[in-house]
Formats: C-alpha cells, structure tokens, sequence
C-alpha cells in the first residue's frame, strides 16, 4: 500500500528527499559557508546579470524560510495533491514555470525599477531561494481541479490575499507569489480533467491551503488583513461570476472538475 502511494506521488517524495538532504548539509557545514551558498544559489539580479542561469533551477532546493520541519509537511501535502489530482507530469510542468517564469518576470521588474530608480541598486544582491514560487504556482493549478460553482470563490481569496501581501509589505517576493499563483490559474485551464476528489484529498485540500495562505499572507497585521481582504475578494468575483461577467468567466473557466 505505502510503496502504491508512493509511486503515485514519486515526484513529491523525491523532491521532500532532496530539500532534506540539501537543509542536512547546509547545518552541517555550518553559518559562514551556508551563507555563502544561499549567496551563490539566490537568483538576484546580480547572479542572472552574470548569467549564473543554474541558480533558476539550483535556488530551488536551496531554502531560507526557516527550520525545514515547520514548513514542509505543508509543502508536501500540496504537491502530492497537485500530482494526485493532475499526475506527475503536470506538476513539474506548474512547479518548473511558476517557479522560473514568476523568478524571470519579477526579475524584468525589479531592472526596470532600479534602472528608473524607483529601488536602490542594492536590490539587485537581495536573497532569493526557495520553493515557494514553484508552490505558489501549484497552489494556482488547483482551481480548475474544483467543483465549477466554487472556481469564483476560490480566485477571488487567492488573488485578494496575494495583492494584499504586496501592499502590506512591499517586497519583491510577495509579487512572485501572486505571479505565480496566476501563471499557475493559468496553466490549469489547459490541464484537462482531475482526478476525481475522495475524503482524503478534500483533506489535503484543507492542509494545502493553510499552508499556501501562511506562505502568500505573511505574519502578524498582514495575516489578519489578508484574511479579510480575501473574503471580500471571494464575495465580489462570486457576484460577477453569477452575473455572467465575461472577465470573471474567463478567468475561471476551463474543464469541468468530477464532483
């Protein structure tokens, strides 16, 4: 049964195998040379001005969001949902362009706002590693997977909190996330049919977006904010999506998920 399981979620276990391993030997190599490869791994302006391209796939499995333990079961039960509900395929195919193509856009953004001087040049060494784009954007390709009638809800909380974060905190990453989120919406659409939904994927469903809420939402005021913000959000693509909205249709569209 646990080797069945697993061979439906290879890619979310090899991946969790890796973050592991990648999080061991970085503690073990201690503060100063860890340092100084979250330096080398970041893809900042600086290293992709260089054409240190490697940190797009590299900055992936390197992470700077705290002890491991507290974040990666989330992580872990989002992906195996994407990769339950769409196959392996398809999730690398989300995980791999919202977490280069939110990297790259963002990337164009912060050019042209140093080059404008709107940022300091200092931006351009800021850190950036992790998973969270990738995860942002998985996160995205769950809205096809829903049941039709809750697809306007869904869009509504996720782009609400995610524009809210950017407001509350002004940080470039923050920006990634919701780019992410929407390449991911995107992406679902060309998708195809999920797999049909059981009790336990309705709970990793619970799991998945408390993890992907405290990701996009931050902490302290902006957590709060977000959730408000959220469900007006919901509230008000809801209303436009049963008015037939042809904006809110498009953006929630796509196959029709098994109920």
């Amino acid at each position: 049964m646990v080797l069945r399981l697993l061979s439906r979620v290879w890619v979310t276990a090899a991946y969790a195998v890796a973050l592991v391993g990648v999080a061991l030997v970085l503690v073990a190599l201690g503060p100063g040379i860890q340092e100084r490869i979250v330096r080398h791994a970041s893809t900042n302006l600086h290293n992709l001005s260089h054409g240190h391209l490697g940190t797009l796939i590299g900055s992936a499995f390197v992470t700077a969001e705290g002890p491991i333990y507290g974040w990666l079961p989330g992580l872990v039960c989002l992906l195996a949902l994407g990769e339950l509900l769409w196959r392996s395929g398809r999730l690398v195919v989300a995980f791999v362009v919202g977490h280069i193509g939110a990297t790259l856009l963002v990337a164009a953004g912060l050019t042209s706002a140093v080059e404008f001087g709107w940022l300091p040049a200092a931006v351009s060494r800021a850190t950036d590693v992790g998973m969270s784009y990738g995860a942002a954007a998985v996160l995205g390709t769950l809205t096809c997977a829903l049941p039709r009638r809750w697809r306007p809800g869904w869009v509504g909380w996720w782009l609400a909190v995610g524009v809210t974060a950017v407001l509350m905190s002004r940080e470039f990453t923050d920006v990634g996330h919701t780019v992410a989120l929407v390449l991911g919406m995107v992406l679902s659409t060309r998708f195809g049919r999920p797999a049909r939904w059981t009790r336990p994927l309705v709970l990793l469903l619970v799991i998945a977006a408390g993890f992907g809420y405290l990701m996009m939402a931050g902490s302290g005021l902006s957590l709060a904010l977000a959730a408000g913000s959220g469900i007006l959000g919901a509230t008000a693509v809801h209303v436009l999506a049963r008015r037939r909205m042809p904006a809110a249709a498009a953006l929630v569209g796509g196959p029709p998920a098994l109920g």
